[in-house]
C-alpha cells in the first residue's frame, strides 16, 4: 500500500510539474504583455514555425545600386557642430505660427531641446528652448493645452544606448504664445522613454498621451490619462522589453484612436491596441519576425496602397547591438497591408541597409505614395554606400530604387515639409555619429526638391 501511495504521488507531482509551470508561464506572459493565453501559445508556435517573413535566408551582401537621381539640393541649417553629431529626433511644425517651417531638433549632444527658426525665408537661427535632458528620443509639436498654440511633448530616454536604470521621462514644454517654454515633467523615474504621442484616448475632449519605453530588458508600454491642470494618471498596457516607437491611429476604422506600437529587442514585433472608444485597450500581435535579431527600427501608420485602411510602413535597420555598428543582410523596408479585421499581410519593399525613418511622399504627383529612407548603418567606409534613397512607386505598389546621397552618412531622422512655400515638399534630415568613418558628417540637413525644375530630377 505504502509502494503503491508512493507511486501514485510521483505520479501526481510530475503531472502538477509539467502541467503547473507551463500554466505559470501563460500567467506570467499574459500579465506581462496583456494578451490572453490563446493569444500567447499563438504568438509561440508562429516564433517556432519561422515563416512568417520569409527573410530568414536572405543574404544580399552585396545589393545593387539605384539610379541616380538628384533633385534634392542639401545645405546644412542650424548651429555648428565641434563634436560628432547625435540628432535622435527632429519635427518640422511652424512653431511661431508666421507661415514659415521651422525644425525642432532633439541633440543627443547638447542634452536639450532646440528650435531651428526660419525668419526670413530661407534663413534660419537655432536657439535652446530646454536642456538638461539627457538623451531627448522623440518630440512632437501638439497644442496640449489647447490654448492656441503648439506646445512640445518629449520622450527622454535618460541615457541614449540601453541601460535598465529608471530614468526615462516624459516631458511637456508648454508654449506661452511668444516662444518662451515652460517645462513640465509629467512622469520620471521611468524606463527609458522612446516615444509619446497625443491624442484624445478616452473620448472626454482633452489630449491623453500614448507612452512607448524601451527600457533595455524591462521596457514599458503605458497610456496617461490626462486629468487637467499638468496632471496625468498612468494606465499600464504591457511589459516588454524594446518599445521603439507608437502611433496613434484608428486602425480598425471604428471612430476611436488605437495604439500602434513597434516593439524591438528580443522581439520584433508589432503589437495593435485596440481601443474600445474608452480607453479600455485590448492587444493584438500583428506581425513578429522569427528573426530575433530582425532590428526593427520605425512604423509610420499610412493608407500606401491607396485603398481607404491605414497600412503600416515599416523599417528594419538597427545595428546598436553590434561593437562596432554593422548593417545587416537582412535590413530594409516593407509595409504591413490592411486586410481588415486586424489581418495585415506582410510585403518586403526593398533590401536597405540600416533603414531608418521612411516616410511616404509622392514626389512626382503621379497620384501613388512613393517612399523616402535614410540610413544610420551602411558600410561607410564605402565612399558609394547610400544613407538617402528614393523608392519610387509605379503606381501598382512595385518599387524602383533611386540613389540620392552617401553623404552626409549616419542619418537616423528624416521629416517632411514644404519649407520655401513652392507648393512642392522638402525634405530635412539629422546625423547620428555614433562611430566611425566621421568624413562625411552633418548635424542637419536641408534637401530642397527641385523635382519639377530639373524635369524629375534624373
Amino acid at each position: 500500500m505504502k509502494a503503491r501511495l508512493g507511486w501514485l504521488w510521483a505520479v501526481g507531482l510530475t503531472l502538477v510539474v509539467l502541467v503547473g509551470i507551463p500554466i505559470l508561464v501563460l500567467v506570467y506572459q499574459s500579465q506581462r504583455t496583456g494578451m490572453s493565453w490563446s493569444q500567447i501559445i499563438g504568438r509561440m508556435f508562429s516564433r517556432a514555425a519561422g515563416t512568417d517573413t520569409g527573410l530568414e535566408g536572405v543574404a544580399t551582401a552585396d545589393l545593387p545600386r539605384g539610379e541616380k537621381s538628384s533633385f534634392l539640393k542639401a545645405r546644412p541649417i542650424g548651429d555648428d557642430f565641434t563634436s560628432a553629431p547625435r540628432v535622435s529626433h527632429l519635427a518640422t511644425v511652424d512653431l511661431d505660427a508666421d507661415g514659415l517651417l521651422d525644425v525642432v531638433v532633439c541633440d543627443s549632444v547638447k542634452h536639450a531641446v532646440t528650435w531651428i527658426r526660419q525668419r526670413p525665408r530661407g534663413e534660419f537661427t537655432e536657439r535652446t528652448l530646454a536642456d538638461g535632458l539627457i538623451a531627448p528620443a522623440h518630440v512632437e509639436a501638439v497644442d496640449i493645452d489647447k490654448d492656441g498654440d503648439n506646445d512640445l511633448v518629449l520622450a527622454v530616454l535618460g541615457m541614449l544606448f540601453p541601460n535598465n536604470d529608471r530614468i526615462g521621462s516624459v516631458v511637456v514644454l508648454e508654449n506661452d504664445g511668444d516662444e518662451r517654454f515652460t517645462k513640465h515633467v509629467l512622469a520620471d523615474r521611468i524606463a527609458r522613454v522612446s516615444d509619446v504621442r497625443a491624442g484624445d484616448l478616452d473620448g472626454d475632449g482633452d489630449l491623453d498621451l500614448a507612452v512607448a519605453q524601451f527600457g533595455y530588458d524591462d521596457g514599458e508600454s503605458r497610456w496617461m490619462e490626462n486629468l487637467g491642470d499638468w496632471k496625468f494618471k498612468s494606465h499600464m498596457l504591457q511589459n516588454l522589453s524594446g518599445p521603439v516607437n507608437c502611433e496613434l491611429a484608428d486602425i480598425d476604422a471604428d471612430g476611436d484612436l488605437d495604439m500602434v506600437e513597434l516593439v524591438s529587442q528580443e522581439w520584433e514585433e508589432i503589437y495593435v491596441f485596440v481601443n474600445d472608444g474608452h480607453a479600455k485597450f485590448e492587444p493584438h500581435q500583428i506581425y513578429g519576425s522569427t528573426n530575433d535579431d530582425f532590428g526593427s527600427s520605425g512604423i509610420c501608420t499610412v493608407d500606401l496602397d491607396g485603398d481607404g485602411d491605414l497600412d503600416i510602413l515599416y523599417t528594419n535597420g538597427d545595428a546598436f547591438d553590434y561593437i562596432p555598428p554593422r548593417p545587416r543582410p537582412w535590413h530594409g523596408v516593407q509595409w504591413l497591408e490592411n486586410e481588415g479585421g486586424l489581418n495585415f499581410t506582410f510585403h518586403r519593399i526593398t533590401d536597405f541597409a540600416g533603414a531608418f525613418s521612411a516616410r511616404p511622399l509622392d514626389v512626382d504627383r503621379d497620384g501613388d505614395l512613393d517612399i523616402f529612407v535614410v540610413s544610420a548603418f551602411n558600410r561607410w567606409e564605402d565612399p558609394e554606400a547610400q544613407s538617402f534613397i528614393w523608392l519610387e512607386n509605379n503606381g501598382r505598389m512595385r518599387f524602383r530604387r533611386h540613389d540620392i546621397a552617401s553623404s552626409p552618412t549616419h542619418i537616423l531622422v528624416l521629416d517632411t515639409g514644404d519649407f520655401d512655400a513652392d507648393g512642392d515638399v522638402d525634405m530635412v534630415t539629422g546625423g547620428m555619429h555614433t562611430y566611425p568613418p566621421n568624413d562625411r558628417m552633418a548635424r542637419i540637413m536641408l534637401w530642397e526638391n527641385e523635382y519639377a525644375t530639373r524635369g524629375g530630377g534624373r
